[in-house]
C-alpha cells in the first residue's frame, strides 16, 4: 500500500505538524520570541490565528527565562514546544535544560516527567555570521517526511527533546506524506546500500552524503549511506552492522570537526567493530573557526559532497600502494 505524498517544504511541514498534535491535544503550545508572527522562518505560521495567543505565546528576549517557564507548564500537564530562535542562543538555556528538564525525572523517583520539546534551527547558511547527553534526547532530521513523524513522536515523549532544524533545509520542495506518523525516536535510516563503505551522516549533511555517494557509485564504488535522525538515543546497531560489513567508515556533520558529534561516534565505532576496520575512520566536519561573514568564505566553510567524497577516495585507497595527494587524513571543508 502506498502511502499518499505531497509536495511541501521542511519548514511548512514543521508548522503543519505542530498544528496537527495541537488540534489531537490542548494541552500542547507553543512558546518562543515572535512565535505567534511565524518565527524568523515561517516554522509557526497561522499556529496562533488557529489556536489563539493564549497558546502560542510570543516571550521576552530571554532564553533561559522561556526554557525554565517551560519547563514548570511541562511538570504541570501541559507539552510545551518552545523555539529557541538560533541554536547560537541554546547556551543562554542549558542550566534549565541540563540541569532542571533532563534531572528532574531521575531525581524525583519517577514522580516527575517533563514532556517538552526544545525546537532550534543549526546549521550555517542565510549569512548570518557568528552570532547566529544529560538525559536529553537530540533530533536532527534531514527531510520533511522524518521532521514530521520525528516531531509528532518529540511532542508525545514524557521526556525532554531537542529538535535540531537545519536552516538551509527549510525551503527545499520535497514529497512527505499528506498524513505523518510518528517515526521512533533513536532509529537510523539506510538510505542507500553498498559493500565497499558506509558514510555516517546527519541533517544537511545526508543529502551531501547521497550526492558523494552518486559520484562515487558512478566510479564502481558502491557504500551504504546511513541517516542517523537521532543523536541520541543513537543507533549503534545499525552503525555496527554496517560498518562490520563493509570495514571503512566516513563520518559527516556540519558542526566543527575537533570536538564534534563526528568523534564521539568514530570512538563507538572503535568499539563496535575495531576488527573489521580496513581503513582509519574519515571525519568530514567544518574548520575550528566562527562561521564567516563573507559568502563566499561560508560556501568555504560549510562541509559538502567534495567533502565527502575525498574522505571516501581516502578510505577506500587507504591500503592500495599509493594515496591521492589530496587524502591527508579526516576532512575539513575547505581543505582539498
Amino acid at each position: 500500500m502506498t502511502r499518499e505524498t505531497t509536495e511541501t517544504t521542511f519548514v511548512k511541514t514543521i508548522a503543519s505538524t505542530l498544528a496537527l498534535a495541537m488540534r489531537a491535544d490542548e494541552h500542547v503550545i507553543v512558546l518562543g520570541e515572535d512565535v505567534a508572527e511565524g518565527g524568523p522562518y515561517t516554522a509557526t505560521a497561522g499556529l496562533s490565528e488557529e489556536f489563539g495567543r493564549e497558546r502560542v505565546r510570543n516571550t521576552p528576549i530571554s532564553e533561559g527565562t522561556v526554557c525554565g517557564v517551560a519547563i514548570g507548564a511541562a511538570q504541570a500537564g501541559f507539552r510545551p514546544v518552545v523555539e529557541i530562535m538560533y541554536i547560537d542562543f541554546i547556551t543562554l538555556a542549558l542550566d534549565q535544560l541540563v540541569n532542571q528538564a533532563a534531572k528532574a525525572h531521575f531525581m524525583s523517583g519517577g514522580q516527575l516527567s517533563v514532556p517538552l520539546v526544545l525546537r532550534t534551527q543549526g546549521g550555517a547558511s542565510g549569512r548570518g555570521a557568528a552570532q547566529h547527553s544529560q538525559g536529553l534526547k537530540v533530533v536532527m532530521p534531514s527531510c520533511a517526511a522524518d521532521a514530521a513523524g520525528l516531531l509528532l513522536s518529540a511532542i508525545a515523549d514524557p521526556n525532554p527533546v531537542v529538535f535540531v532544524e537545519n536552516k538551509s533545509l527549510y525551503f527545499q520542495r520535497e514529497q512527505a506524506p499528506s498524513a505523518p506518523t510518528p517515526l521512533p525516536i533513536g532509529q537510523a535510516q539506510l538510505l542507500r546500500s553498498g559493500n565497499d563503505l558506509t558514510i555516517i551522516a546527519t541533517s544537511r549533511m545526508v543529502g551531501e552524503s547521497l550526492r558523494a555517494a552518486q559520484r562515487l557509485a558512478d566510479e564502481g564504488v558502491e557504500v551504504d549511506v546511513i541517516d542517523l535522525r537521532t543523536l541520541l538515543p543513537l543507533d549503534t546497531d545499525a552503525i555496527g552492522r554496517s560498518v562490520s560489513r563493509t570495514g571503512r567508515a566516513v563520518v559527516a556533520h556540519e558542526a566543527i570537526r575537533i570536538g564534534g558529534f563526528g568523534a564521539e561516534l568514530t570512538a563507538q565505532i572503535q568499539e563496535l567493530a575495531f576488527d573489521f576496520l580496513l581503513a582509519p575512520i574519515q571525519r568530514v566536519g567544518a574548520p575550528f573557526t566562527p562561521v564567516p561573514l563573507s559568502p563566499q568564505l561560508e560556501d568555504a566553510y560549510r562541509p559538502d559532497a567534495d567533502d565527502v567524497y575525498a574522505a571516501a577516495r581516502f578510505a577506500i585507497e587507504w591500503d592500495q600502494p599509493e594515496v591521492p595527494a589530496y587524502a591527508s587524513g579526516s576532512t575539513t571543508a575547505g581543505e582539498s
